[in-house]
C-alpha cells in the first residue's frame, strides 16, 4: 500500500518521471536509501543530464511496492 505522500502526486505525475525525493516520500525512506537501492538494482532508475540525476517511473515504484507486499510463504 502506498503512503500518504503518494496522494500528493497528481494523476499527471503517474505518466512522468519521479525524482529521488518523490520516491523517498512515497516509500517513507531517506533519499540516500533510494539511491542505494537503485545502485543495488532493487529500484530501476534512469540517469538524466550531465550530472547523472536519477529519475524513476511511477509504475516501477508501484511494482516494487507490490513485490514487497507479497506474502513470502517460506520462499
Amino acid at each position: 500500500m502506498l503512503s500518504d505522500a503518494t496522494d500528493k502526486l497528481n494523476i499527471e505525475s503517474q505518466d512522468s518521471m519521479l525524482t529521488t525525493k518523490d520516491v523517498a516520500g512515497m516509500l517513507g525512506i531517506h533519499q540516500n536509501t533510494v539511491r542505494r537501492w537503485s545502485d543495488l538494482g532493487l529500484l530501476r532508475s534512469f540517469r538524466i543530464s550531465h550530472r547523472g540525476d536519477r529519475r524513476y517511473r511511477y509504475e516501477d515504484i508501484t511494482s516494487f511496492l507490490d513485490d514487497m507486499n507479497e506474502p513470502d510463504f517460506g520462499k
